[in-house]
């Protein structure tokens, strides 16, 4: 069965959705750190306390990719794991702000990524199964620049507040400042309503549409759902195999710039480590803004970038924005006057809105759509896992290696953007997936 051509203004519409999910990584990466700082977490330490995400993923991502696949509700495919990670993600961005003590804000933390999690894969499949094949690209980029926009609005509303009157150095007992918890509800609001918006105005096709010819549908259960996922890794395609050295590059250096960023840029900038300070605080609001920025440049690329992927390609777009980021991030640390920083900012945000994007497009271009759910899952390992492994070795070259100087890490991360460009140069267009071997669950 055809599945309908949808208007510029529905593709909008079914990527709302995007901006509240997105709102909350956001605040993640702009106030986790600081509000580690602020509980009395070691520095050096400070990449533990972020496994909450990636380790999630890694367990959560793939079984309800493929628990998506087999679903057939009345709700759809994928719409119920929207809305439970919904409701969950918002719960958790009520309380986070009001942690009393470190363990509380890691463990929400990792219920929020778990909520965070169950919504983001499934959504990515509903995007594949709605659109044609030519659609797709202006779907997967759409998302990118509803990731632009909503990061923006996030890393910013710290600021916008501050603006209008409230005060920056407010805090309550535990250090968190009021500006913080204000965001923080924000954030609460817009995932969930952002997310009911898309579902209602763009509800899903029929499981015979979404999978074209292939409409068999199989029984939902755990056992079924995990020999898809042992399937699916036996069969991977040859194009996502090609990817894993890029993600692994771009996603190491992606995560260890969100967690020290605010600590490199409190020394370069206002010259002090102490996280109790006014000049750390000031420190995290340019953070804010600073993202804000870039999350701003990536909203307005990711559109600009349609076109030029339609006609240059995926992987060569993909690869000249990592580059980008990647020289973005070895200046980052010689600025020592703020002005200069948004300059940097470009080079962050153009690589942004390429990694939240493009490797999708590569990505659909060679699966079969009946296997969307599981392989965005399982595609999510080559997310989690460099985060894994940036969180565990983080720590242990963090004073012998990196000389304990948060601006060593940015170093780090613009050499392995350089590498991940390199590395994205190598995957095979066309790499499509072969026919596959139906597995009798």
């Amino acid at each position: 069965m055809t599945k309908p051509r949808l208007s510029f203004p529905r593709i909008l519409e079914m990527n709302l959705g995007f901006l509240g999910l997105q709102f909350s990584f956001g605040l993640q990466q702009a106030n986790m750190g600081p509000i580690y700082g602020y509980l009395g977490a070691n520095e050096a330490n400070m990449p533990l306390l972020w496994l909450a995400g990636p380790v999630t993923g890694l367990l959560v991502q793939p079984l309800i990719g493929a628990l998506s696949d087999r679903t057939n509700s009345r709700l759809g495919r994928r719409t119920p794991y929207f809305l439970v990670g919904a409701v969950l993600c918002s719960l958790c961005l009520l309380a986070m702000p009001y942690s009393p003590v470190l363990w509380v804000a890691a463990s929400l933390l990792w219920v929020l990524d778990a909520s965070n999690n169950i919504t983001m894969e499934p959504y990515r499949a509903y995007v594949g199964d709605r659109l044609r094949e030519e659609q797709r690209p202006l779907g997967f980029l759409t998302q990118s620049a509803f990731t632009g926009l909503a990061q923006t609005l996030s890393y910013l509303s710290p600021s916008l507040l501050v603006w209008i009157g409230f005060s920056q150095d407010a805090v309550d007992r535990n250090g968190i400042p009021d500006v913080t918890r204000i965001a923080f509800f924000l954030g609460a609001l817009l995932s969930l309503s952002t997310i009911l918006w898309s579902v209602v105005r763009v509800p899903e096709l029929p499981v015979s549409t979404a999978d074209g010819d292939h409409g068999s549908h199989r029984s939902l259960s755990l056992r079924g759902a995990l020999a898809d996922i042992q399937i699916a890794i036996i069969e991977m395609p040859p194009a996502m195999r090609q990817l894993a050295l890029a993600m692994l590059c771009q996603w190491y250096a992606m995560f260890a710039y969100w967690q020290f960023i605010a600590f490199a840029l409190a020394r370069s900038l206002h010259g002090t480590a102490d996280v109790h300070s006014h000049g750390f605080r000031e420190a995290t609001l340019t953070v804010g803004q600073a993202g804000a920025f870039y999350n701003a440049v990536a909203f307005v690329s990711a559109f600009a970038l349609v076109p030029v992927t339609r006609r240059l390609g995926a992987r060569s777009v993909h690869a000249c924005c990592l580059a980008a980021s990647g020289v973005a991030m070895l200046t980052i640390p010689l600025i020592s006057g703020e002005p200069w920083l948004y300059l940097a900012m470009i080079g962050i945000g153009l690589g942004w809105a390429s990694m939240m994007g493009n490797p999708y497009v590569m990505l659909t271009d060679a699966i079969p759509s009946h296997r969307f759910g599981i392989y965005m899952g399982i595609f999510n390992m080559f997310i989690v896992v460099p985060m894994i492994i940036e969180s565990i070795s983080i720590p242990l070259i963090y004073r012998s290696v990196l000389g304990d100087d948060p601006r060593n890490i940015l170093y780090l991360g613009g050499v392995l953007m350089l590498v991940g460009a390199l590395a994205t140069l190598r995957v095979r267009a066309g790499a499509r997936f072969p026919t596959p071997a139906q597995a009798k669950v």
